[in-house]
Parts: C-alpha cells; structure tokens; sequence
C-alpha cells in the first residue's frame, strides 16, 4: 500500500496516543488537549498513512525563529523498514526550511545514530541534558 505524508496534518488525538504507545512503550495516555497543544506550540508536523490509518508522526517544535527541533519521531512496527520514518524527517525539513528556519536540531540516542545521522543526514554535535 502506499504511504502519503502531510505537513500539519489533521491529527486525532487517540490515534496518534495509541502510536506513541506502540512506537514508545506503555499504555496510550489520555491526552485531550494533545492536538491543541500541538497547534500552539509547534511550528508543525507530519503525519503518515496508509489507507487512512495514521503510521507515523514527527513533531516539529521551534523557538519562533531559525531553530526547529524534531520531537516524537514514529513509525508503527508494520510500516518500519519501508522509508517511513526516513520520510517523515524530509518532509518535517523541508516544512521548517520553508518556515524561515535555518537549523534543525534532533536529540538521539546511540542506537538511532545510523537513522539519524546516516539515513536523514543529521550531523552528529556536543549536546547536554539535565533531566528534570
């Protein structure tokens, strides 16, 4: 089947829980305002399907002026190995590139270096983190 992707998306909010569950672990968490938050706070995002069902998601925060930030990047386990999620962050580029931006940040861990890096292009750099 094919997999189309749309910049900012229409998002239902149990849907893209129940991919985060799937993608991140854990039970769906109730979120109603999930999809609001998004429409405020970000600068946008993408969202795949096939055959209507949403197969993955990237969120794309910024800080309102060169800076975009991928967050949340997933791909349901039927759709990976096909593309999807390598797409996703093309799409979410080229979104945050039309948008003015002029970086895009991604934090990872090492074993989404090869995704990251070698698949999407991302330049490995020095980051910190304080978990709060």
């Amino acid at each position: 089947m094919t997999v189309t992707y749309e910049w900012r998306g229409d998002v239902d909010g149990a849907a893209l829980a129940a991919l985060h569950a799937e993608g991140f672990g854990g039970p769906p968490a109730p979120a109603p305002d999930r999809v609001e938050r998004l429409r405020r706070h970000s600068l946008g995002w993408v969202c795949a399907r096939e055959a209507g069902h949403l197969v993955g998601f990237v969120n794309v925060a910024w800080d309102g002026g060169v800076h975009a930030f991928l967050l949340d990047t997933v791909v349901s386990r039927r759709c990976r190995g096909r593309g999807v999620g390598t797409a996703l962050v093309a799409r979410a580029t080229e979104g945050a590139r039309a948008a003015g931006c002029e970086w895009l940040h991604v934090d990872y861990e090492d074993p989404l270096h090869a995704f990251y890096a070698d698949a999407c292009g991302f330049r490995p750099t020095r980051a910190g983190l304080i978990p709060l």
